[in-house]
């Protein structure tokens, strides 16, 4: 599981650069971000842009993130594909998260 990240004044942004967040590469996936994400700042923004599937253990995956960053840090998401954004509608997991519709949403959000 590959992951790139940035920071910009008070945040991170990490981009997954694989196509699928599955059972295959769930738990990679928490390490490179608990490995990413170590003492960074307040705001993490996680780019799914490229992100074209993910199951019940990628979103699992994805929370655990969150729980690790808590509670005095936040995960914002960014960059859902249709499918992916389905799936965190149907699960009602876009209630327990900020998403946004593209990077730049998300980066100007956070700014403001």
């Amino acid at each position: 599981m590959e992951v790139l990240a940035r920071t910009e004044a008070d945040m991170q942004v990490v981009s997954v650069q694989d196509s699928r967040i599955d059972a295959a590469v769930a738990l990679a996936f928490k390490d490179a971000m608990r490995n990413t994400t170590d003492g960074g700042p307040q705001t993490v923004v996680l780019d799914l842009q490229k992100v074209d599937f993910i199951d019940s253990s990628g979103l699992g995956a994805i929370v655990a993130t969150m729980k690790h960053l808590a509670p005095d840090r936040k995960l914002v998401l960014a960059g859902l594909s249709p499918t992916v954004d389905k799936v965190f509608k149907l699960t009602r997991m876009d209630t327990v998260f900020r998403v946004f519709t593209s990077l730049d949403d998300a980066l100007s959000d956070v700014r403001a």
